[in-house]
């Protein structure tokens, strides 16, 4: 098993509350030049939960399970940074009270955390419902591999993905890689321990040709030449892994969307293609 340092990382609650869809404009243009209006982000999404298809879906970044936020700027920042993949969540209002979930990802822009529960669940809840999350994974560490950066993913799920090690090398079980020039929304951003960004999709022959189209809400994939140790951008020979956390989308620039969990300036991870490399066969 790889070395942490899992016994003096933090875990600390975080709190938001599901979160009204919006629109600015009922008006979404598409890569094509469409004018589309489809549902979006926000919400309990009934339909679309964590190990469903990222493609297809009638719908524009759309969020599966149920989107949470906080009102005030500075709360969401720290909802956004510390609460991290596979955490505990639990409803404490509303006729769902008790009901209890996990975090599948981090959708930044929208700034949303998304919680995925049992489906009777989620018929109980109700918008402004409040979600509390036990936020535990900022902070951990590889001990022997310290330009390793780890983060956005709970201990106890980042220690149930099946990495081996080899001659100083980790390797990840994964569905896919993408090449950086398929990064697009979320690239330049400061940190990576919030948000996602997207692989890009206007191009579907290219996705078809490496396999994306198959991806699925929850699978890991391996970024090529993608660095988010300081920040999201390209660097030759860096290589980051993520989760798919939100779906295709309409807009050009924008696709599934990916939460860093690894990261690493030197070619110190390396893919192992899995079809059943998804959290939701991690999580217990």
């Amino acid at each position: 098993m790889l070395r942490t340092n899992i016994e003096k990382t933090v875990i600390q609650s975080v709190q938001g509350k599901i979160h009204h869809p919006i629109a600015s404009s009922p008006f979404r243009i598409g890569h094509d030049g469409s004018v589309n209006i489809l549902p979006a982000t926000g919400a309990i999404t009934y339909n679309v939960n964590l190990g469903d298809p990222a493609f297809g879906w009638t719908g524009d970044h759309v969020e599966p399970g149920v989107s949470i936020k906080n009102e005030d700027t500075y709360e969401n920042n720290a909802l956004m940074v510390l609460a991290c993949i596979g955490n505990e969540a639990r409803v404490i209002t509303g006729d769902a009270k008790g009901a209890k979930g996990v975090v599948i990802g981090k959708h930044g822009g929208i700034e949303h955390v998304l919680v995925q529960f049992e489906k009777e669940d989620m018929e109980k809840m109700a918008v402004d419902d409040k979600i509390l999350i036990k936020a535990w994974g900022q902070g951990l560490k590889l001990l022997d591999y310290p330009d390793v950066f780890v983060m956005n993913i709970d201990p106890r799920l980042f220690l149930n993905i099946p990495i081996l090690e080899h001659e100083g090398v980790l390797k990840v079980p994964v569905v896919a890689e993408v090449p950086a020039y398929l990064m697009g929304s979320g690239i330049g951003s400061s940190t990576a321990f919030s948000g996602d960004y997207d692989i890009m999709t206007a191009d579907m022959e290219t996705v078809k040709m490496l396999g994306l189209e198959r991806l699925r809400f929850g699978d890991l994939v391996l970024l090529k030449d993608c660095d988010n140790t300081y920040g999201r951008g390209y660097l030759k020979g860096a290589v980051t892994v993520g989760v798919v956390i939100h779906s295709d989308c309409i807009k050009m620039g924008h696709g599934p969307g990916i939460t860093t969990i690894m990261t690493c300036k030197h070619p110190k991870i390396e893919g192992i293609i899995d079809e059943n490399a998804n959290i939701k066969n991690y999580l217990k």
